[in-house]
């Protein structure tokens, strides 16, 4: 940890979403992307409010939380944005610190340091508000022996399909509102030490039709790396702005988890239902002009839709599913890292154009 670390953060703990149907999420995500049953809470362990699920992949941790009862703020979550992300919680050492440096520099209180326990130990939670209502949560579990945290007991069941080699989050995309890019830009340079890694603007991102802008906060070890979009003027509506209409507030766009083989893990997706974007077929005949030699052959990667970009490290592989809810909201992004540590900057004209056809269809360019 270097002197001016003040928020030190070992990872990504877990991503909480709240959802209408806890149990049936739960299922998707089993199946359709091979994530692994580690822990549930709720009527049978106490809880008379909610029901959670924890699912788990390699270092990704995602827990599913539904209502059980029509007031509450899980239930108000659901109605207004859909399926959503409400917590991204950050493996610290240290939670109670964590949350002083940063409520110290102005964060807005969602949870004070909080001591859960149980026979495995305790975990110490703290958090605070990023955009939208959208959470992070400070999670202190070394002194924590558990299968995930105190109050949930292990959830085994016959039914586990095989994992599809997803390793880890390797970013996390906020989408917020008009001109507010900046001020959440801030917000993680000046509340939690983070440093801008790369800016992107209209010019970088615009097609015919529409633009936004972006930029890129990431921790001092660059395990969190949470690029944030804004809408930008374009003559048609951006995806940024179908998002915002839709969810009805900024938050979580899309999860960007990473594997060490693409081709494989996304022939898993697509065979257990996963649906992605298709970027024009004219994309492949001018790819390898742009990126020069990779290791992959070019065939699999035009069949499956996957993209190709370099940058002075070396190169990355990437695709993005369609919407996983009704909603055009949340999705995710695979991606698998040769040396590169951008974020495919130029497939952005060729997936924004893709992403225009499918807002077509929908009626909401």
């Amino acid at each position: 940890m270097n002197a001016t670390d003040f928020l030190p953060i070992n990872g990504t703990d877990h991503v909480e979403f709240y959802v209408g149907n806890a149990k049936q999420a739960a299922h998707y995500y089993q199946t359709a992307f091979g994530f692994q049953p580690v822990a549930y809470a709720g009527l049978e362990t106490g809880l008379k409010d909610r029901a959670s699920y924890a699912l788990r992949q390699e270092k990704i941790t995602f827990v599913f939380t539904t209502s059980l009862v029509p007031d509450s703020p899980v239930a108000d979550h659901v109605k207004l944005h859909g399926d959503g992300v409400k917590i991204i919680a950050l493996w610290v050492d240290d939670a109670r610190q964590s949350f002083e440096e940063t409520t110290r520099r102005g964060a807005r209180v969602y949870q004070p340091p909080t001591v859960q326990a149980d026979e495995h130990g305790e975990v110490i939670t703290a958090g605070i508000y990023t955009y939208g209502e959208t959470v992070h949560l400070f999670v202190e579990r070394k002194n924590y022996r558990g299968v995930f945290m105190p109050g949930y007991k292990a959830w085994e069941p016959h039914y586990r399909p095989e994992p599809v080699g997803l390793l880890y989050v390797d970013h996390m995309v906020g989408n917020v509102g008009w001109n507010e890019m900046n001020t959440w830009a801030r917000f993680y340079s000046e509340v939690m030490g983070f440093s801008q890694l790369v800016s992107f603007d209209d010019k970088d991102i615009s097609t015919e039709y529409t633009a936004l802008m972006s930029k890129v906060m990431a921790n001092s070890n660059l395990r969190i790396k949470f690029p944030l979009n804004e809408p930008a003027e374009g003559r048609k509506k951006s995806q940024i702005e179908e998002y915002l209409d839709f969810y009805k507030s900024p938050g979580v766009q899309h999860a960007a988890l990473a594997t060490n083989n693409i081709i494989e893990t996304v022939m898993a997706l697509r065979d257990r239902g996963v649906e992605f974007l298709k970027v024009p077929a004219t994309y492949y005949d001018t790819v390898l002009d742009r990126v020069g030699e990779i290791d992959e052959e070019l065939a699999p990667l035009r069949d499956l839709g996957i993209l190709v970009d370099r940058d002075d490290e070396g190169y990355l592989l990437q695709i993005f599913t369609k919407p996983v809810e009704d909603r055009p909201t949340l999705f995710y992004e695979i991606i698998q890292r040769k040396g590169a540590k951008s974020f495919g900057k130029g497939n952005f004209k060729a997936l924004f154009e893709a992403i225009e056809l499918e807002q077509q269809s929908r009626g909401t360019l």
